[in-house]
């Protein structure tokens, strides 16, 4: 009976001692060598995991980080060119800066300039409103206000507006990630160039409608007029299908191109006040006054 024991416990020995061979020559076949450096460019990066790096995560962006012969299109928005030049610094390469940039909603479609003419109850998301319906207004194109941009925002970095219905970027949070890019059905958000002082210039519309369309569906749509075309200096605007689009690279700020459209679709932001003459001041009050009577929401 011992034998048998002995026999069968020599047995079982042989076998786990086989066994770990095998798995030991296996385990060096088919090991994958990790680069100690991930570790510490993972560690220089700010651990957002937002995807606006282009990668699933950091853990992926620092891999494509090593891996790369040089930074080229590799940028971390949410770090900037701080976190880019730390992790150059341990690789021992050169970062590429680059100008920062933030979101910005081409939609100046609010409830007094934009009137609902229907009621949407269903889903409250802006994916299942847009696939099934084009809005409650008459524009197609416009903001649904339904906050899925919000939602998609890991940096509390843009919020709603109750009195417009529109979402707002807070550009001091803003970390130009994307999330709120990729999260809206209309494409009504675009990342721009953060300029001095925050200042910008931008068409707040995407209607592609003919003029007239678009102009009865929202007071402050791009008609296509061109106009603004016509005042720009620097070759920065274009007018494709009913609608201008004002290059943030080529763009100087001059602001000629707001002061000549005549529905008000060009934003400026952050610039100091123009001086408006009395009359001017006078139909603006009116026209005001005038929208919010017809089209409140």
């Amino acid at each position: 009976m011992s034998s048998i024991v002995l026999y069968t416990l020599l047995t079982l020995s042989s076998v786990g001692a086989l066994a770990a061979i095998i798995l030991y020559f296996v385990a060096q076949k088919f090991k994958v060598y990790e680069d100690p450096r991930i570790d510490e460019v993972e560690a220089a990066l700010p651990a957002a995991n937002c995807g606006g790096c282009g990668f699933a995560g950091c853990r992926n962006f620092a891999e494509a980080l090593v891996k790369a012969d040089e930074f080229g299109s590799l940028y971390c928005p949410v770090g900037g060119n701080e976190t880019m030049e730390a992790a150059a610094k341990i690789l021992g390469k050169e970062a590429v800066a680059m100008a920062p940039m933030v979101a910005v909603v081409r939609c100046g479609g609010s409830c007094d300039v934009r009137p609902v003419i229907n009621k949407y109850d269903g889903a409250a998301s802006c994916t299942v409103a847009s696939a099934l319906y084009s809005g409650q207004t008459g524009c197609q194109y416009g903001c649904l206000g339904l906050g899925e941009c919000v939602d998609a925002c890991s940096f509390d970095a843009i919020v709603m507006n109750p009195e417009t219905g529109l979402p707002e970027v807070i550009d001091d949070k803003c970390t130009a990630c994307g999330a709120c890019v990729d999260a809206c059905p209309k494409d009504i958000i675009e990342i721009r160039k953060k300029n001095k002082n925050d200042r910008k210039i931008f068409v707040s519309c995407v209607n592609k409608d003919k003029g007239a369309v678009a102009k009865k569906s929202c007071e402050v749509a791009c008609i296509g007029c061109k106009k603004c075309v016509k005042a720009c200096n620097f070759d920065a605007i274009v007018v494709e299908n009913f609608l201008a689009y004002i290059d943030h690279e080529k763009c100087k700020l001059c602001r000629k191109c707001v002061a000549e459209c005549p529905t008000g679709a060009i934003q400026e932001v952050n610039f100091p006040e123009r001086k408006v003459k009395k009359e001017e001041e006078k139909v603006v009050t009116e026209t005001s006054e005038k929208n919010k009577e017809e089209g409140a929401c």
